[in-house]
């Protein structure tokens, strides 16, 4: 079960942190980010992403076997019918990735807004309000007092959403610390951060070949 869970170590996540320093947001010209925040996991670029694709993401990315099937059913079944308006269902739960921003749920960060687009000031509001111990990082238990700031009064669905993300994000990404970096978290919301930690995993599993 232990194994099934895996996240990469810590070691891998401060290389993670050191290698998203300074990437900028701004020059994403279409303006949808969110889209962009997704992009990794559409394995053919065909514009839509299935469960199987969700789930090869994740596993690139060096979640073990349960947490990725468990973040493949989560995520698409909670997505796919907003992104698909007007369609019929599918019991094959695809997520259209140019309606993506249909899916945005409530209590959230509002660092992305109702377009999909960057909000810098939601995103600086994040570490200004929350990040007590290192004005440039969160620690479990500020993150717990973020996602608590953001619920919307019986929006349980948000609530769930809000905390599912945040708290995946933390179990992959934070140092050997603790801490959950701001640079690792400005990552995540352009998608570049999926690549890189691709990346390493990749590295990681040839170099233990080839050992």
């Amino acid at each position: 079960m232990a194994s099934s869970l895996a996240a990469p170590n810590a070691s891998a996540n401060n290389e993670i942190h050191c290698q998203a320093e300074g990437m900028d947001l701004d020059h994403h010209h279409d303006g949808n980010v969110l889209r962009k925040h997704v992009a990794f996991f559409d394995q053919n670029n065909d514009g839509i992403i299935y469960p199987w694709e969700t789930f090869r993401g994740f596993r690139e990315i060096g979640c073990g076997i349960l947490l990725s099937s468990v973040a493949a059913l989560f995520i698409n079944m909670g997505l796919s019918a907003k992104t698909r308006p007007g369609k019929s269902f599918s019991l094959l739960f695809p997520i259209e990735i140019k309606n993506i921003q249909m899916a945005k749920h409530g209590s959230d960060s509002g660092v992305y807004d109702t377009e999909g687009r960057f909000v810098n000031s939601k995103f600086e509001e994040i570490f200004a309000k929350h990040a007590n111990s290192n004005s440039s990082a969160l620690t479990s238990d500020e993150l717990t007092g973020l996602l608590k700031s953001n619920r919307e009064p019986k929006d349980y669905k948000g609530w769930l959403a809000s905390y599912t993300e945040w708290k995946m994000l933390y179990i992959l990404c934070k140092d050997e610390n603790g801490l959950l970096h701001k640079d690792a978290v400005r990552g995540v919301y352009d998608g570049s951060l999926f690549e890189r930690m691709a990346k390493m995993r990749e590295l990681q599993l040839s170099n233990k070949k080839s050992a």
